[in-house]
């Protein structure tokens, strides 16, 4: 299988790791010392041995990061992890901390009141998050410091070998754009920004950028390394050269140079400026060493970002195919989960099932580890069920089941909640009210240059109106064939990047009750653009997931006239489009599922 059951790699004896590094700490003269979750490329996935985070504390939520003194130590944490950190941490060596909602620098100044020195690895965090915790520490008498050396590297004895998984082309069929154009593209508009050359730490892009494919991290289809593009086109990639065979190096041209990654830091120190960096994604090291050299910066988005989330045509076709084939496999598991006695079954025999019909459908990889919360457990916004969490279903819970494939035309992700049995009647209020989000930001038709921001209440109203909320953005941004979490567009408060024709994105809104239930419904959407009147251009979406919505779940009395007609319409798209390739059984059970309601 893709996905193991055992325990995230968090655990051991964190708090002799603990007591290991704060003598560390006190060698190097420091009061503290701050753990990311990122890796030097700010991803959400991390090879194991990035894992810092979840080595020093157990926790191994992709969000968060720790700050440690002497005397204490903080877990910072969003509102998807508050349940979890709880089960991973020790919370008599660590502490959760709510974040954002405490700033690091106001609990640092907390924590030491009468000012410190902090410690930091730059090759670990943006100059944007080094920028903002200066701001809140100013004339507090604390100070961060860029280190050399890590000193949890120094601790960690056991720390597992980088990764070296092997390279791949990617179809320029399904890329729609050969990766020269691609180059030189890109190339043209870093010298219409008077740029020399632009400096890109985000594997998706890279891969994205000379379409080729890796097997770095499990779910995440990138080659992990750095790469300079230049003004001229050409590509210096530093990464280990053993990923790549003669065959892809053949293939990627003269104009792209494997280096080895220890010649990173000299090639910074020689740049010709201005030298494009963006202070959201790139380390604080690489500003540091392209300072130092006296070479100019540019700060300015990667460039390959905006490009790369604006899909064309051929990656468009590639994940309404791969979307297709997913549809498949959801629709069997959700037609054979019917045919189940609840109490027989547990969550990891979904996921198991799930998996294997995926797989029947021609996934390369999972895209995510598959979120299976039965009951109390679905409340846990980013529950990964091990052998030890494991819960048997039963009749009364509802199942929140989110998932996706690594197709090598697309990536999905997906999110249903199903009633095993008689629905609880209080989940019936906010799954309606969920559904109408949802609904709602599915028929959304917009002004060109609204963003994220602007759209996110529409999901949240009906939930609102009852004073439910959610503690997570509604929607990311997802890769064609790539990471299936992608920036930088989003639906969240905190976006205020203008929505883009080609831009994918999900729609999840969802209610989580703990101790009870979860409830989340995820389809993914792509902004088009829609007729308006002259002189106007305007947005909206397309639906691109195809599922049946759980109708019995629904209080169909709450719902518009307009919505009842957008979920009928809905799934008689599902059912046309789905039903020619489904086994009989399946395709009767997708028959009853996508009744009108009308």
């Amino acid at each position: 299988m893709y996905q193991s059951f055992d325990d995230p790699a968090g655990g051991g004896d964190h708090a002799a790791r603990l007591t290991a590094l704060r003598a560390r700490l006190r060698n190097l003269s420091l009061d503290g010392f701050i753990v990311p979750r990122a890796d030097a490329h700010q991803g959400e996935y991390v090879a194991d041995a990035d894992a810092r985070l979840a080595w020093l504390t157990g926790f191994t939520g992709s969000a968060g990061f720790c700050i440690l003194t002497h005397d204490r130590a903080g877990v910072f944490v969003d509102g998807r992890y508050r349940l979890q950190v709880r089960t991973q941490i020790d919370t008599g060596c660590f502490t959760p901390v709510d974040w954002p909602e405490t700033r690091p620098s106001a609990w640092l100044q907390e924590a030491l009141p009468e000012g410190g020195r902090i410690g930091f690895d730059p090759w670990l965090h943006t100059r944007a998050e080094i920028e903002a915790m200066e701001k809140g520490l100013a004339g507090s008498g604390i100070g961060l410091i860029g280190l050399d050396e890590n000193p949890l590297d120094a601790v960690w004895s056991d720390r597992p070998a980088r990764p070296i998984g092997p390279a791949r082309a990617h179809d320029e069929d399904l890329a729609g754009e050969c990766a020269h154009a691609k180059r030189h593209r890109l190339a043209d508009m870093l010298v219409d920004a008077g740029q020399a050359a632009a400096f890109l730490s985000l594997p998706d892009s890279i891969s994205w950028l000379l379409n080729i494919r890796g097997s770095d991290l499990p779910k995440n289809p990138v080659v992990q390394g750095f790469a300079i593009l230049s003004d001229n086109g050409h590509v210096a990639l530093f990464v280990d050269a053993a990923k790549f065979d003669d065959q892809l190096r053949a293939r990627l041209g003269n104009e792209v140079t494997i280096l080895p990654p220890d010649g990173l830091v000299a090639a910074l120190g020689n740049l010709q400026g201005p030298v494009r960096l963006d202070p959201a994604t790139a380390p604080e090291a690489a500003f540091r060493l392209i300072e130092a050299a006296g070479t100019r910066i540019a700060r300015a988005p990667d460039p390959a970002v905006l490009p790369k989330a604006r899909k064309n045509v051929a990656e468009l076709s590639g994940m309404r195919a791969a979307h297709q084939r997913d549809g498949v496999a959801m629709v069997r598991l959700l037609a054979w989960l019917d045919t189940q006695d609840p109490a027989q079954l547990t969550e990891i025999d979904v996921v198991r099932r799930l998996e294997a019909l995926r797989q029947e459908a021609g996934i390369t990889d999972i895209s995510f580890d598959t979120i299976c919360g039965a009951g109390p457990n679905g409340a846990i916004v980013h529950y990964r069920v091990t052998h030890a969490s494991n819960r048997r279903l039963a009749a009364s819970d509802l199942l929140l089941i989110d998932s996706g494939g690594q197709y090598a035309d697309g990536t999905t992700d997906i999110t249903r909640t199903v009633a095993l049995g008689t629905p609880p009647p209080e989940a019936i209020a906010p799954y309606t009210a969920v559904l109408r989000g949802m609904i709602a930001l599915s028929r959304a038709c917009f002004p060109k240059g609204v963003a994220g921001g602007h759209l996110d209440a529409l999901a949240r109203q009906f939930l609102w109106q009852q004073g439910l909320d959610y503690d997570h953005g509604t929607g990311h941004g997802v890769g064609a064939a790539l990471c299936v979490h992608e920036g930088p567009a989003r639906i969240s408060r905190a976006s205020d990047l203008p929505l883009e024709p080609g831009m994918i994105l999900s729609n999840e809104p969802g209610y989580y009750r703990a101790g009870a239930f979860g409830i989340r419904i995820e389809n993914l959407i792509v902004t088009t653009e829609v007729k308006a009147e002259p002189g106007r251009n305007m947005l909206g979406f397309e639906t691109l997931t195809l599922c049946p919505i759980d109708r019995r779940l629904i209080d169909t009395n709450a719902l518009s006239t307009e919505e009842i007609a957008w979920l009928d319409t809905y799934h008689a798209r599902v059912r046309t489009e789905l039903g020619p390739h489904l086994d009989p059984d399946s395709q009767n059970w997708l028959d009853r599922a996508t009744t009108p309601l009308t």
